[in-house]
């Protein structure tokens, strides 16, 4: 898999923001098909950072109302990244490559 389908954005809620001051921890929404050993190897070498551990969890898709059909939107991965202690990430702004 390359970078691109591996990371698709950071997820910046009210709840990530609360961990990052307690923990080091950072949520990202990644493909589908990515293990946790990918998503480890594209936060270091995207944001230059080391990983101590991530956990993955599947989103599964609402059930919405569009008119008088009903749909269901597709299911989406969610990955929460710890990292070492001392490495932090800027989501506010872009990476120096």
């Amino acid at each position: 898999m390359q970078l691109s389908d591996t990371l698709l954005r950071p997820l910046i809620t009210e709840k990530t923001t609360s961990h990052l001051g307690t923990e080091q921890t950072y949520a990202f929404e990644v493909g589908l098909k990515a293990n946790k050993l990918q998503i480890a190897a594209a936060i270091e070498e995207y944001y230059g950072v080391r990983v101590a551990r991530v956990r993955t969890q599947i989103v599964r898709g609402k059930t919405k109302r569009f008119g008088r059909h009903t749909g269901k939107r597709s299911n989406w991965k969610k990955a929460y990244v710890t990292l070492v202690t001392g490495d932090t990430i800027n989501l506010y702004e872009a990476p120096s490559a």
